[in-house]
């Protein structure tokens, strides 16, 4: 199955939160945050604007980006939880340097 998503939309499969801290400590599940990273696998065509052009979108399919705690919706997709945003919604790309 494929998911397309419509006008300024992306969908990100979220990256798991580790699993231990820095100092050696492993956590429960219960005490892992929420992921706010992830990676960009499908976007839409962008918005459509009152002239009836698409503004281009700012992120491209393989791009990590970080996003807000509590934004978007969460789905499965062949077993696999994903996160159904819009573009405002992402607060930034993550550059490999």
């Amino acid at each position: 199955m494929k998911l397309r998503p419509l006008d300024n939309r992306v969908v990100v499969e979220p990256i798991e939160a580790q699993d231990k801290t820095a100092g050696g400590i492993y956590l429960p599940d219960t005490a892992k945050e929420k992921p706010q990273i992830g990676k960009v696998i499908a976007a839409g065509p962008g918005k459509l604007q009152d002239d009836g052009k698409r503004s281009p979108m700012s992120v491209d399919v393989g791009d990590q980006v970080i996003y807000g705690k509590y934004s978007g919706h969460e789905v499965e997709l062949e077993g696999k939880k994903v996160v159904i945003l819009r573009e405002t919604d992402l607060l930034g790309v993550v550059e490999k340097d």
